[in-house]
């Protein structure tokens, strides 16, 4: 796994934030249907058991909110995706299909309330840093085009920024030329919950994306 570290700016902003990251090998596919129907279900669940307003009361999503704005940016402008993706549940009764690799992250994210990154680890340049965005830092994120990072938390390489935890980046992104992944995990305080998510992401990536390999490192503020 590539170093992966806390940019003193971000921690002195957000002292709490821990990185849960997991890479693997895996095999990709446009879809799995045992996956799928799991995610079914966990959306069937959700609307059951949770109303809009209270999105934003998760801890989860609470802490990231919080550290939105102790960075500098507006998280009701800028939705980070977990809360993205359970609005979408919630109002639509539905998330985007992507991949197989992809929608267990996504799985994930909505059982648990973290945002998380998803890249293809073998287009990633070098040593990683998280980070927060610059004025007219160039990015480009997947459906959103040109995105405004600037005091967003970001994950940069030797090229730059290429993941924030409002959405991933094109040039990483999961395809399927993919065979390594690496699946950053961001919690803004501590919590035991991710522990929770990293097992379920292990799970899930064995169960459907036939995972091995694996490499599990937990990153913290220095």
């Amino acid at each position: 796994m590539q170093s992966i570290t806390i940019s003193n700016e971000l921690a002195e902003k957000v002292p709490g934030v821990v990185l849960s990251c997991i890479e693997c090998d895996v095999k990709f596919q446009e879809k799995n249907g045992e996956l799928w129907e799991e995610i079914e279900s966990k959306i069937e669940e959700l609307n059951k058991s949770l109303r809009v307003e209270a999105i934003s009361k998760i801890p989860a999503i609470a802490a990231s909110r919080r550290a939105y704005k102790k960075c500098g940016k507006d998280p009701a402008r800028y939705r980070l995706s977990a809360e993205a993706l359970l609005r979408r549940v919630l109002k639509r009764g539905e998330i985007y299909q992507v991949n197989n690799v992809v929608d267990q992250l996504n799985l994930v994210s909505i059982s648990s309330g973290f945002s998380i990154g998803g890249y293809d680890a073998d287009r990633i340049d070098g040593a990683i840093t998280f980070g927060i965005g610059e004025k007219d830092e160039p990015y480009e994120g997947i459906g959103r085009g040109e995105l405004n990072i600037e005091f967003m938390p970001v994950f940069r390489d030797a090229k730059g920024a290429f993941g924030t935890p409002t959405s991933d980046s094109v040039r990483t992104c999961v395809t399927e030329q993919t065979k390594r992944f690496l699946m950053i995990i961001i919690a803004y305080e501590p919590t035991e919950n991710i522990e929770h998510a990293t097992n379920q992401a292990q799970e899930l990536l064995k169960r459907y994306a036939g995972a091995t390999n694996f490499e599990i490192k937990t990153i913290q503020a220095i």
